[in-house]
């Protein structure tokens, strides 16, 4: 599935929206399925990087979510928009388990597939929750993350 290495931005976008299309598929053998014709067609080339990104956010996406529920206030999460609902999946995989340890690079680039792909506010909620969670992890978002 990993193809030759791609710029970080564009792995993280390939992988968020592999991710999103999953989304559509409750069973695992069919998202699994979905995600090898995606890659083997062309349409959506992973490098390591996006694919360890997307087997991080499969393998603990009950811890994922639970850090998510956790920082809603007032809100479910059948009511997070979809996705928003990736974003911090992803984002939150990559801060939680990825190797590189970029909090502000992983915040800032979440908040970037929020502006490109969801609703009008949608970046500034998850730029708040995710920027919650590594305040509590004592980790400094950096000086990437936008103070939007």
């Amino acid at each position: 599935m990993a193809q030759k290495k791609l710029p970080r931005r564009q792995a993280r976008e390939n992988a968020f929206l592999a991710a999103f299309a999953l989304t559509y598929y409750p069973e695992p053998a069919a998202a699994d399925e979905a995600l090898r014709a995606l890659a083997d067609g062309g349409e959506l080339p992973l490098d390591e990087f996006g694919t360890a990104l997307l087997h991080d956010m499969l393998d603990h996406r009950a811890e994922l979510d639970a850090a998510i529920a956790v920082h809603l206030k007032g809100w479910t999460m059948e009511r997070v928009p979809r996705v928003s609902m990736v974003a911090l999946r992803l984002a939150l995989a990559e801060l939680l388990y990825g190797e590189e340890q970029k909090p502000g690079v992983a915040i800032n680039e979440a908040v970037e597939l929020a502006k490109k792909y969801g609703g009008e506010t949608d970046y500034q909620f998850v730029n708040g929750l995710l920027g919650t969670v590594v305040r509590e992890r004592g980790a400094a978002p950096e000086e990437e993350t936008p103070s939007c």
